[in-house]
């Protein structure tokens, strides 16, 4: 018998409720828009269970359905900007601090080429 992920199964709070957070401002999108389940779903090639799962932020429910859906009501910008580099002020501060501070003198240069 093979052991569930857990990350599935009982993922941390924070995430479980960003979770729900999304599906149900998806959810509220769809509703807006005056479209079925069953019209998106068809929409994106999925089956009714998936956009109802999304819907509720269900952890099993597969990143490219939460992106398809939020391509389906024209939403995708700022998910295309999630975990920007540029925009990492915790990775970009790590990473100043790692770098070296002064480059090391490396001798003459010659011309051996």
């Amino acid at each position: 018998m093979t052991a569930r992920n857990q990350l599935i199964t009982t993922p941390p709070y924070s995430v479980e409720q960003a979770l729900k957070r999304a599906g149900n401002n998806l959810r509220l999108a769809r509703v807006r828009r005056k479209l079925t389940i069953d019209e998106v779903a068809k929409k994106i090639g999925a089956g009714r269970r998936a956009i109802m799962d999304a819907e509720n932020g269900k952890a099993s429910t597969g990143v490219a359905v939460y992106t398809a859906l939020l391509w389906v009501y024209d939403l995708l910008a700022p998910f295309e900007e999630l975990a920007d580099p540029l925009k990492d002020e915790t990775g970009i501060a790590l990473a100043s601090r790692s770098e070296k501070q002064r480059a090391r003198k490396s001798g003459e240069l010659d011309n051996d080429f």
